[in-house]
């Protein structure tokens, strides 16, 4: 049976309320609560990188996410914002022989509502099946990583061209 290694770096898919503060705050658990969630069987091997909203990301954090997808296995899915899930896509590019994809969420998996499981569960799938390339996974669509855009205004991903 295929693995996926799945990194997860932060952004929206990964906050939950926090009551006492009033603020949107990590959860380190996300991944781990969907895949439960959604009775998920494929084998995913879940490594946290980091917890970041992706506006604050700089390059030392996507060289961290680079050399984290460089030397491993050839099925990696990326939790990420979506801010610029596209720079990072962009940093992976280069990486042969693995198929990279990377999802996120509008709206956070603890909220009501949330795209974040259907974008999760979508990437999965996508992941098992493209073939090796750098993609994005975002409202049921596939996207290579140099032709898409986040159309902030309606709030969805859509090709370039």
């Amino acid at each position: 049976m295929m693995k996926i290694r799945l990194f997860s770096t932060g952004g929206t898919i990964a906050k939950r309320y926090d009551e006492i503060s009033g603020e949107l705050v990590f959860d380190g658990e996300h991944v781990q609560k969907m895949l439960k969630q959604g009775r998920c069987t494929q084998t995913i091997n879940i490594s946290p990188l980091m917890l970041k909203d992706s506006l604050e990301m700089d390059n030392q954090d996507r060289d961290a996410i680079f050399e984290a997808c460089d030397g491993l296995d050839s099925h990696i899915l990326i939790t990420h914002g979506t801010d610029t899930i596209v720079e990072s896509a962009k940093k992976l590019s280069s990486i042969a022989d693995k198929t990279i994809v990377l999802t996120g969420a509008m709206i956070p998996y603890a909220f009501k509502n949330s795209d974040a499981m259907f974008n999760l569960a979508f990437a999965i799938s996508a992941t098992s099946m493209l073939p090796h390339g750098v993609y994005i996974c975002m409202n049921g669509q596939i996207f290579s990583w140099d032709n898409v855009v986040k159309n902030k205004k309606e709030g969805h991903f859509e090709k370039l061209s």
